[in-house]
Parts: structure tokens; C-alpha cells; sequence
């Protein structure tokens, strides 16, 4: 299934439901973290008004979520 066009904003909002925590913002890019099983996960999300298809995909890599995992999510 192709992935939707999602806004940075959106995407912080369903990160957060997923118990990621803001840690900071620089600019225009806000970090997230979560600790998971012994480790820490870190997520950086651009506050843009659409991410890229790479970018998505790498932030989805990063928070450890699989694309079915995240459409569940929208």
C-alpha cells in the first residue's frame, strides 16, 4: 500500500501516542525519545508541511515501526 502524505506536526502527534517524548527542538527539526527493551530509540521529525517519501521511511526505520504498523496507526 502506498504511503500517505503526512505533515511533520501529524507525525510527532502519532509518534507521541506511541510514547515517544519530545526532548528538544532545533529549528525546525524536533527529537524524540523512547526507551525500549534496554535501549534508547531516537527519532528526528521536520516540522515541514510534507515529508518526503525517504524521509518518512526513515523516520519509521528509526522509531522501529513497520509501514502496515503505521498506516494502522493514521
Amino acid at each position: 500500500m502506498k504511503l500517505p502524505v503526512i505533515s511533520g506536526k501529524e507525525m510527532l502527534k502519532l509518534l507521541q501516542q506511541q510514547g515517544f517524548v519530545v526532548v528538544r527542538q532545533r529549528g525546525s527539526h524536533v527529537s524524540l525519545h523512547k526507551k525500549l527493551e534496554g535501549k534508547t530509540l531516537l527519532v528526528v521529525v521536520p516540522l515541514k508541511k510534507e515529508i518526503k517519501k525517504g524521509t518518512l521511511l526513515s523516520i519509521l526505520r528509526q522509531a522501529n515501526l513497520t509501514r502496515n504498523e503505521f498506516l494502522e496507526l493514521l
